[in-house]
């Protein structure tokens, strides 16, 4: 992990429940969030400088486990049909989100793992306590 990284940057961790997604921050490195989602749930701990991916049950060994990392370089905001022009242009083609334009993706090592289970939307915390978590339920935030 690079060590150059102010303590105190920003770092959020984001929820990855699919392989598109994972595939999206991979090779086409963004990630989106509803621009409701954020400022419901983030509100001062708004814009991130490093986005991590807490991987859900459909990715087998990698599951429930922080593996991925990247800096976000930039933030834009887009409709979703824009993100996915492919789409439908239904009702949620409509809505705001952030795209978050990322580095190249980084392997966590050793993965955070969640021990138990937790719903996780978002959690923000800082690059000290990233780079010195061994589990999310006991350190992160």
């Amino acid at each position: 992990m690079p060590i150059l990284s102010a303590a105190s940057e920003r770092v959020l961790v984001a929820i990855i429940n699919n392989q598109l997604d994972l595939t999206l921050v991979r090779e086409q490195h963004w990630y989106r969030i509803p621009v409701s989602s954020a400022k419901k749930w983030l509100g001062g701990n708004w814009p991130p400088q490093w986005l991590a991916f807490y991987q859900t049950e459909i990715f087998g060994s990698e599951a429930f486990s922080i593996n991925y990392y990247a800096r976000v370089l930039d933030i834009r905001e887009a409709f979703r049909w824009e993100l996915f022009p492919e789409g439908p242009r239904d009702d949620k083609a409509q809505q705001r989100y952030y795209q978050l334009v990322l580095g190249p993706l980084e392997r966590r090592e050793p993965a955070i793992v969640s021990r138990r289970w937790r719903r996780i939307v978002f959690i923000p915390t800082d690059w000290q306590r990233f780079v010195n978590a061994v589990e999310i339920n006991g350190s992160l935030p």
